[in-house]
């Protein structure tokens, strides 16, 4: 099995833990590949084996990959997704960051997952895109999010006034802080914390959640994943922010936003001993007594 390694800077309490993923893997003799900027902060603090190889971008990864090894939190792995695209190259995380609903394996777990992988113990958790279409080429060919796409307004600009439309008929006008446009993998997080529902994974929909909105009788929607959504914005700023994941675009108030699903989905691999119901309840501490006696 061809194994790509991709991860952010980090502290140097998560060391110990990259290590473990590289001298297991090392065991196995197997090729591996590792991200050229990770590979550079690594490399004078860790023994790394001797046949490693490195990638820099999406093109050299198809061919030479059957599984994208994440090392970090949730937001490393969505940074992943610019690098496999529409590959179908399956992504697992392991978790060295705080809830982790993506990067679900346990930083205690390293060897356990690994030699999982190697036994083919697992399953594919095939995940909805939202993908992003506007009058200017916003973030490229990298127009797609697996949690959600947000219009939200910058800095201490005053509140925004978003008009929606789903396949051209006007949904509402929501006076708030911005909206959040979120997949169900995204539903478990800034939507979440906005008020938004969970969305089971297959559930084949999308959520509408609006920020802070001015009008207190405006709720989350939840619409199919076959319509498409467009939003214009109102503003006395000049500008506001649209977020692809954890990328983020300054954009002119004239631009109209068109939201439909993605035509390609992401791989994201689920040990065989691992349910989406099991880590709802693990991050959310559903059913487990939390109080101090």
């Amino acid at each position: 099995m061809k194994i790509a390694i991709y991860g952010r800077e980090f502290n140097n309490s998560v060391l110990p833990y990259v290590q473990e993923v590289f001298n297991v893997l090392e065991q196995y003799k197997s090729p591996i590949l590792v991200y050229k900027k990770y590979l550079d902060f690594i490399k004078d603090k860790i023994k790394l084996p001797d046949h490693i190889k490195v990638f820099s971008s999406h093109t050299e990864l198809p061919g030479q990959t059957d599984v994208l090894v994440s090392l970090g939190g949730d937001g490393t792995l969505l940074d992943t997704l610019a690098l496999i695209r529409d590959s179908g190259i399956p992504v697992i995380g392991i978790n060295f960051g705080r809830l982790g609903f993506l990067a679900s394996i346990n930083k205690d777990e390293i060897k356990k997952a690994i030699d999982a992988l190697k036994n083919k113990e697992y399953s594919l958790d095939k995940r909805t895109l939202l993908s992003l279409a506007s009058t200017y080429d916003l973030f490229g060919e990298a127009n797609f999010a697996l949690n959600d796409i947000t219009i939200h307004r910058r800095d201490n600009s005053a509140m925004m006034i978003i008009h929606a439309y789903m396949n051209n008929e006007f949904v509402n006008s929501y006076w708030a802080d911005g909206l959040i446009i979120a997949t169900p993998t995204g539903s478990t997080a800034y939507s979440l914390s906005c008020g938004g529902p969970i969305i089971y994974p297959s559930s084949q929909n999308f959520v509408i959640t609006p920020i802070a909105p001015h009008n207190l009788n405006v709720r989350p929607v939840i619409v199919p994943d076959d319509v498409s959504l467009t939003f214009e914005v109102e503003a006395r700023s000049a500008k506001f922010l649209v977020s692809c994941d954890s990328r983020t675009e300054t954009v002119d108030r004239s631009v109209k936003i068109t939201l439909n699903k993605a035509k390609f989905h992401v791989n994201l691999i689920r040990l065989n001993n691992e349910s989406y119901l099991t880590t709802l309840r693990n991050k959310l501490l559903w059913g487990i007594d939390t109080r101090n006696y």
